[in-house]
């Protein structure tokens, strides 16, 4: 059966698994952990990708995070060859470090987001890396102690994490951590590093209760969330996947989606790709940066161009509609 192709759009929220191939080391000792986490840092600083949790394994890691301009498949390809090259020749190996395809799940923020980060920070407990929470809130190798404060880290979004769990800070960090308390006892939880309908529902026992009812949900592997929100990112990847024409075709249906929205809302094509600041324009021009960007694949650089604005400016109008 062919791979399907992965779910992604700026702004949508990944649980991303990385692990050695065929189960091996991917880190060896702490030189190995620096430079993970020192191009970790660095990719994220380069290409605006928000990361709000990790965790670097013996043979694999979690990241948790919000694809940037970039997309996904940009930001993993660049860390995963240049940490590989680089473990290679200094370990003097040859051949794949990491299994050939990395796991990626599209996650409903609003349902998931705290549990993942708490699960994923959870790893090296359950692995035995530290021997309890109190070791964990020191552990270096993970976003949980950068959330408590206990390690310094700059690219981290903090802030973001933290606001989930109260409005001054250290409210916040002391809720975080008596919710990480309280999950130390659930174990592994299978449902939080895969998509699915059992996923999704909650476990085995509830997708059985909802079969007994006569009840059907929709469901997808590449997406943890309900049938609603797996209806929505589908629809939105069909929607990518059919404006995907050749390039004099899609350069027409780009300019016809724009000159549509204008007439309908009274707003002149000069004035749009003039860089106009007028309240009226600038909704427009939102409207249009987040359906092209979003909803039909087209890349910043030409929303941007089509719009007036500069490309930082479509990348900011992304990042406000999804916070």
């Amino acid at each position: 059966m062919p791979r399907r192709a992965r779910l992604d759009a700026p702004g949508t929220l990944h649980h991303v698994m990385v692990r050695g191939i065929e189960r091996r080391r991917i880190v060896n000792d702490v030189a190995d952990r620096k430079n993970f986490v020192k191009r970790l840092g660095e990719l994220c600083v380069d290409t605006k990708t928000p990361i709000y949790a990790w965790a670097i394994m013996t043979n694999h890691a979690h990241i948790l995070l919000r694809s940037s301009e970039m997309g996904l498949s940009g930001f993993m390809r660049r860390l995963l060859t240049g940490y590989a090259v680089s473990y290679n020749r200094r370990h003097r190996r040859w051949g794949h470090l990491f299994q050939n395809r990395y796991k990626s799940i599209v996650c409903d923020e609003d349902a998931y987001f705290t549990e993942l980060v708490r699960y994923i920070h959870l790893n090296p407990l359950r692995a035995k890396l530290v021997k309890n929470l109190s070791q964990l809130d020191r552990y270096r190798w993970s976003g949980h102690s950068v959330l408590l404060g206990k390690v310094e880290n700059d690219w981290q979004d903090r802030d973001y994490v933290l606001k989930w769990f109260g409005k001054t800070q250290g409210r916040a960090k002391d809720a975080y951590r008596n919710y990480v308390k309280k999950a130390i006892g659930e174990g592994r939880r299978p449902e939080l590093v895969g998509g699915g309908l059992i996923r999704s529902l909650g476990g085995w026992s509830a997708v059985k209760a909802m079969r007994r009812s006569g009840g059907r949900e929709l469901s997808d592997d590449r997406i943890l969330g309900s049938g609603e929100f797996v209806e929505r990112i589908i629809k939105e990847a069909e929607a990518k996947i059919k404006f995907q024409l050749p390039v004099s075709e899609n350069h027409q249906k780009i300019n016809e989606y724009i000159s549509k929205i204008c007439k309908n809302e009274k707003v002149s094509i000069d004035e749009l790709t003039g860089g106009s600041r007028r309240k009226e324009v600038s909704g427009v021009r939102n409207r249009i940066a987040i359906e092209l960007v979003k909803g039909r694949g087209v890349a910043l650089a030409e929303v941007a161009r089509r719009v007036g604005v500069s490309t930082s400016a479509i990348s900011k109008i992304l990042k406000r509609t999804s916070q």
